[in-house]
């Protein structure tokens, strides 16, 4: 596996082991080819972690070994990166680590991390998001061009509530845009309003976009993973690495590229050059903080006018107030 090496990560060493093992054997990349990239694109997914509660999502042995989430913070971890004390809705709870500098990345990436998972929230007030995550997730029989189709008109109907979403490539075949909030409302207000931009694309794009939660009913459209603003649901950060054969990543967009550019054209070895070109393209995001309460007095619209509450919560969250049956319809109709 080669001596261990140590590297240089704005002003800290990190020493990395086993630089030699291969984590993507088709492309050959190899452990130290991946912290290399992590050092490449520092700055940008530092702006993305940066005092967010993360989970590591490991490869020890690389994308065709085994893998694991890592909630709680490593007992090794070097005493200069924070945690924050995060609650899960089962009430358990657990500290997890809080990027605070490039070479917290780097480090990680020295036990097998490609994928950061940060939650939309930070450390110093876990309870109040401060990003609304949208999550545009191509169905059987649709695919990017039709996830960037639905991207353009999310990104009206943001405009039209006077907010502004930055979008990425999920590193497979979906979109994520990403509208930074102020911090003053709850996780499940944040999905209230992710339900009602859902239900909004859903009307303005009936054939085309979906909210309905079970599989069986989404048909060929893109679905809103409303469910991915719920507590503890986390998307990849933007410039992860995603566990796939060529090692693409989740690459940030400008909006004139979506639908230009794809995901393919974004991987391990291309997004430093990317990034040293033109820098971080969502660098702004963190300079913007918008008021969710458009989007709520959407939601109370439809409540009010259309007598449309609240959608099923993933299988392991506790029920909820106010949260219908968590019956898919076709076994309902067999129960009747």
């Amino acid at each position: 596996m080669g001596d261990a090496v140590e590297l240089e990560v704005a002003g800290r060493t990190v020493r990395l082991s086993s630089p030699d093992k291969v984590f993507f054997p088709e492309r050959g990349f190899t452990k130290l080819d991946l912290a290399r990239y992590y050092q490449a694109v520092g700055p940008g997914i530092l702006r993305a972690l940066r005092d967010r509660p993360t989970t590591l999502e490991r490869y020890p042995d690389g994308v065709t070994g085994e893998s694991f989430f890592q909630k709680r913070a490593p007992k090794n971890m070097p005493d200069w990166i924070p945690t924050a004390h995060i609650t899960f809705p089962s009430g358990r709870s657990a500290d997890e680590m809080c990027p605070t500098e490039e070479a917290a990345v780097v480090w990680a990436a020295q036990y097998g991390t490609l994928v950061f998972h940060p939650w939309p929230v930070r450390r110093d007030d876990v309870d109040h998001p401060d990003e609304l995550r949208i999550d545009l997730d191509p169905q059987p029989g649709t695919d990017y061009d039709d996830a960037a189709r639905a991207a353009h008109e999310l990104r009206d109907l943001l405009e039209s509530y006077g907010m502004r979403g930055w979008p990425k490539t999920s590193g497979g075949r979906g979109i994520h845009v990403f509208v930074p909030i102020e911090p003053r409302w709850t996780f499940t207000q944040v999905r209230r309003a992710a339900i009602a931009v859902g239900r909004e694309m859903e009307r303005r794009m009936p054939d085309r976009v979906t909210i309905k939660w079970w599989k069986e009913e989404r048909g060929e459209r893109i679905f809103i993973d409303y469910n991915q603003t719920a507590r503890d649901r986390t998307i990849a950060s933007a410039y992860s690495v995603r566990p796939r054969p060529n090692a693409p990543v989740s690459a940030p967009l400008r909006w004139e590229e979506v639908g230009v550019a794809h995901p393919g054209d974004f991987d391990l070895a291309t997004m430093p050059a990317r990034f040293a070109e033109l820098g971080d393209v969502h660098a702004d995001m963190d300079d913007h903080a918008f008021s969710l309460e458009p989007l709520l007095e959407l939601a109370r619209r439809d409540e009010h006018d259309h007598g449309l509450g609240d959608l099923p919560y993933p299988p392991e969250y506790p029920k909820m107030p106010g949260e219908p049956k968590r019956v898919q319809p076709s076994r309902a109709k067999k129960q009747t």
